[in-house]
């Protein structure tokens, strides 16, 4: 007879395994584009090459800043007061370890680890990520609310095409079958966790602030760094138009489990940035420099910062 936890197990990796599979398939897509499209892609690197240097430090500064916001928001979901230096450490570290696997996988491993050792049970570590996922979520969503009457017309409603309603009709009962399912009480017991969790952080003002002003920060500073790119890259948008791409386009990004959001991020923003008048080779200047900023230069020292984390144990 197959125990509980051999169950869970399994489970577990079946998750992982679609996952590793559907995250394989978005980046076989990413690399068949980008061959496709090599000579703009060339096109843009040697446009960065020659881009203006000042503008490039200030978004390489607002990068860097994306990890104290970070290590703000993650203290304000936790009541426990925890160790600064090495909450800084892990968020770089989770930060790296966020672009070699799939879907916010090693970023939550990293975060989780790091506050079971800041001696916080399992279940209070996974509620308090989640305290910080939604508020990061929410504050996107809250973002895009106030930035699109600034730019009337950036951002419309999709049509749903009839074909595609076999697929909402799909979803729908999906989700319907998730709650009549025997998985459910167990979902509405983490979700009341998690409400308890955001119950008694508010009850908190200073981890309130944390949490909220930690999210809002993230997200501007990311927003901070492309803006910055587009300037450097001589990319005629305002900067409100350019902060409201990346907030549409890396939310629309999450939906699929790329690590970092290889591939489905880039094509993403660049579709965006063309769809609002920029030049093709101008866009894949402005996201390849965007991504030199915040994956490709931090990914190394991010993995050694890591490798210490561990080796000491802090993890």
């Amino acid at each position: 007879m197959t125990s509980a936890p051999d169950l869970v197990a399994g489970t577990g990796r079946r998750r992982v395994y679609g996952q590793s599979a559907l995250c394989l398939a978005v980046l076989s897509c990413a690399a068949y584009l980008a061959r496709r499209n090599w000579p703009l892609l060339q096109t843009g690197a040697l446009r960065l090459a020659v881009a203006d240097q000042g503008w490039l430090l200030v978004g390489a500064t607002a990068a860097a800043g994306t990890w104290a916001a970070s290590a703000f928001a993650q203290q304000g979901a936790v009541a426990r007061r925890l160790p600064g230096g090495r909450l800084l450490a892990a968020q770089f570290a989770a930060c790296a370890a966020n672009h070699v696997l799939p879907a916010g996988l090693g970023a939550g491993a990293v975060n989780l680890r790091f506050l079971m050792r800041c001696g916080l049970a399992a279940g209070r570590s996974a509620s308090a990520l989640a305290v910080k996922a939604t508020a990061g979520v929410l504050v996107r969503g809250a973002l895009i609310a106030a930035l699109a009457p600034a730019c009337p017309g950036l951002l419309r409603i999709p049509r749903v095409p009839p074909a595609a309603l076999p697929v909402v009709l799909a979803a729908v009962l999906l989700v319907a079958g998730l709650l009549a399912s025997p998985l459910w009480p167990r979902c509405r017991a983490a979700l009341a966790t998690v409400l308890a969790d955001i119950r008694s952080v508010h009850a908190r003002p200073a981890r309130a602030a944390a949490l909220w002003g930690g999210s809002v920060a993230f997200a501007v500073l990311h927003s901070l760094v492309l803006i910055a790119v587009t300037r450097a890259v001589g990319l005629p948008l305002a900067p409100a138009r350019v902060a409201l791409l990346y907030l549409a386009a890396s939310s629309a990004a999450a939906l699929l489990p790329t690590p970092g959001g290889l591939g489905s991020l880039d094509a993403a923003l660049g579709l965006a940035l063309t769809a609002s008048g920029a030049p093709a080779a101008t866009a894949a200047s402005a996201v390849l420099g965007y991504r030199l900023l915040t994956v490709w230069l931090p990914l190394m020292p991010g993995l050694l910062v890591l490798a210490v984390l561990v080796r000491r144990k802090a993890l």
